[in-house]
């Protein structure tokens, strides 16, 4: 179990330096300009965050929320089953 677990952590980490290094680029585009001009007026909400990722990319924030949580179920599942079957092998 303990094995399983920092394979988890070590594939975090990998993903979260992946993630870091791909975010030091900057690259301007026309729907970022025009996030960012128009967030506000067109949302009415208090944060441009707020705006871009619910009124804006709301289909693509759920489809991503669907995954996580699709992924998350299934290492719980994954991980459950593997401890049911070392305690059946203890047995």
């Amino acid at each position: 179990m303990k094995k399983t677990i920092s394979v988890f952590v070590a594939i975090g980490f990998f993903l979260i330096i992946l993630t870091a290094v791909g975010s030091f680029s900057e690259q301007k585009t026309e729907v970022q300009e025009y996030y960012t001009k128009n967030a506000i007026e067109k949302t009415g909400s208090a944060n441009i965050v707020n705006a871009i990722v619910w009124d804006f990319r709301s289909y693509d924030t759920l489809g991503e929320e669907t995954v996580l949580f699709t992924a998350i179920i299934a290492i719980f599942l994954i991980a459950h089953k593997k401890s049911i079957a070392e305690k059946k092998e203890d047995d």
